[in-house]
C-alpha cells in the first residue's frame, strides 16, 4: 500500500510544485490540506489546483474563528510585536496550522507531513518544532530545503510539467496573508534601500484624500475586542471589518529589517491595519485600568511571549505559563477606546471604562483638586535618602 503524506497546501508556487516533486521522489499519496485563515484567495480554485497537480485528496478547513479567538487575541492581549514592529501575523498562524496537520495525519493514518517552507525562513522552524511537539514520531519533509531552486527556476519547473500557477516572472513577490496581516517579500524589496513600490500594497491601498478623517469606537471585554462602533461582532468579523475601515487610509504599513531566527537579516514589508489599531487601542485601555507595577512588569512578559511566538515555541511549558499571566492581567481590561483615523495615520483620542483607576480629583489642577501637596516633600525625602547618604559619605553619584 502506498504511504500517505499530509501536505500543508497554500495554493501558491512552492506547495504546488512540491506536489509533483514529492510524487517523483517519495512515491506517496498526497493529501493536501488547505487551511482557511482569512486569506482572500479563492480556496476552491486552490483545491482544484491541488487535485489537478496530482493530490489524491484535498481538504479545505475553515479555522478563522479559532485562529482569532485562541491565537490572535492572546497575542493582542500581550500587545505582541516582534522587535517592536512586527505584529506576528504569519508567526501566530503557524502553531494552529501545525496542530491541524497533525490532526489530519492521525485521521488519515499518514506517516509523513510536508510543508513548503524554505531553508532560510522562520516558518520551517515553527512548523517542524510545532509538529514534533505534537507528534514526535512523524517524518517531516520540506522539499524547498532539499530541492534548492530560485523562484525563476520553480516557475520554469512548473511550466515544464504543465502545472498551473498564479505567479509570473514579472510579478515575483512572495505573499502570505491571513486575517491578522499580509506579508510581502522578494523582488526589488530584497534591497533594503529600495522604496517599496506602491503597487505591492493591497490592504492599505489609499482610497482617501489628505485631510480626510473619521472616528471609530472599539469596545473591549477582558482584553478582547467585541464591538466596532457599537455593533457586536465575532472576532473574525471585527478584524476583517477593521482591516477594511482602517486600511483605506493607508494605516498599518510596516517596513523593517528583521532579525530572523535562522540567523540572517531580511527586509520585510507587512500590512496590518486592524492589528496596529487594535494593539494601540488595547494598550491605551490597559493604561486606564491596570496599575503601574502590573503595566511595567507586563512589558517584560509581552517581549518574551512575542519572541516565543516568532521563534515557533508555542507548544511549550513556558508559553503556557506566560499565557496564564496575560489572561489574569486582562481581568479589568473592559471599556471603550475612541480612535481618529486620518491619512496614513491614526491616534487614540479617548478611552473610558467602569474599571478605570484614573482619579480626576487627584489628577486635576483646577479648584476641585483633592491632592495634598504637603505629602510630596516627605515622599521625595524618603525616595532620595540612599543618594543623599552616598553624597554625605563622599561617594561619587552618577
Amino acid at each position: 500500500m502506498t504511504e500517505k503524506l499530509i501536505l500543508a497546501y497554500s495554493g501558491g508556487l512552492d506547495t504546488t510544485v512540491a506536489i509533483k516533486w514529492l510524487q517523483e521522489n517519495y512515491n506517496v499519496d498526497i493529501i493536501a490540506v488547505l487551511i482557511n485563515l482569512g486569506q482572500p484567495e479563492d480556496l476552491e480554485d486552490a483545491y482544484k489546483r491541488a487535485i489537478d497537480t496530482g493530490a489524491k485528496k484535498a481538504y479545505i478547513i475553515d479555522v478563522r474563528e479559532e485562529f482569532i479567538k485562541d491565537y490572535v487575541f492572546l497575542a493582542l492581549k500581550a500587545n505582541s510585536r516582534y522587535e517592536k514592529q512586527y505584529s506576528l501575523a504569519t508567526a501566530i498562524a503557524r502553531p494552529l496550522i501545525a496542530k491541524k496537520l497533525v490532526e489530519f495525519a492521525k485521521k488519515e493514518n499518514a506517516g509523513k507531513i510536508a510543508h513548503g517552507c524554505t531553508a532560510k525562513g522562520n516558518d520551517q522552524v515553527r512548523f517542524d518544532v510545532g509538529i514534533r511537539s505534537l507528534h514526535p514520531d512523524i517524518e517531516i519533509i520540506a522539499p524547498m530545503r532539499l530541492w534548492k531552486l530560485s523562484r525563476e527556476e520553480e516557475i520554469a519547473y512548473a511550466q515544464e510539467h504543465d502545472i498551473k500557477i498564479n505567479v509570473s516572472k514579472k510579478k515575483i513577490y512572495s505573499i502570505d496573508e491571513n486575517l491578522w496581516g499580509r506579508s510581502i517579500e522578494c523582488g526589488v524589496l530584497e534591497d533594503p534601500y529600495n522604496e517599496p513600490p506602491e503597487d505591492i500594497y493591497k490592504w492599505t491601498e489609499i482610497k482617501v484624500k489628505p485631510g480626510d478623517s473619521e472616528y471609530i469606537e472599539i469596545d473591549f471585554k477582558n482584553g478582547e475586542p467585541v464591538a466596532l462602533n457599537g455593533k457586536a461582532m465575532s472576532g473574525a468579523e471585527l478584524v476583517l471589518k477593521l482591516n477594511l475601515v482602517t486600511g483605506k487610509y493607508g494605516i498599518g504599513r510596516i517596513d523593517m529589517v528583521e532579525n530572523r531566527l535562522i540567523g540572517i537579516k531580511s527586509r520585510e514589508i507587512y500590512e496590518a491595519p486592524a492589528a496596529e489599531v487594535l494593539i494601540e487601542s488595547h494598550r491605551a485601555l490597559e493604561s486606564l485600568v491596570n496599575d503601574r507595577e502590573l503595566i511595567h512588569y507586563k512589558y517584560l512578559i509581552e517581549e518574551k511571549l512575542s519572541e516565543m511566538i516568532y521563534y515557533g515555541l508555542w507548544f511549550t511549558p513556558l508559553r503556557e505559563c506566560l499565557e496564564k499571566f496575560i489572561i489574569e492581567s486582562q481581568k479589568y481590561v473592559t471599556g471603550t477606546v475612541r480612535v481618529k483615523l486620518g491619512y496614513k495615520n491614526f491616534a487614540i483620542v479617548g478611552r473610558k471604562s467602569e474599571n478605570s483607576i484614573y482619579d480626576f480629583a487627584l489628577a486635576t489642577y483646577d479648584k476641585s483638586d483633592s491632592f495634598n501637596p504637603s505629602h510630596s516633600e516627605s515622599f521625595i525625602k524618603m525616595w532620595g535618602y540612599p543618594y543623599e547618604i552616598l553624597a554625605k559619605k563622599g561617594r561619587k553619584n552618577g
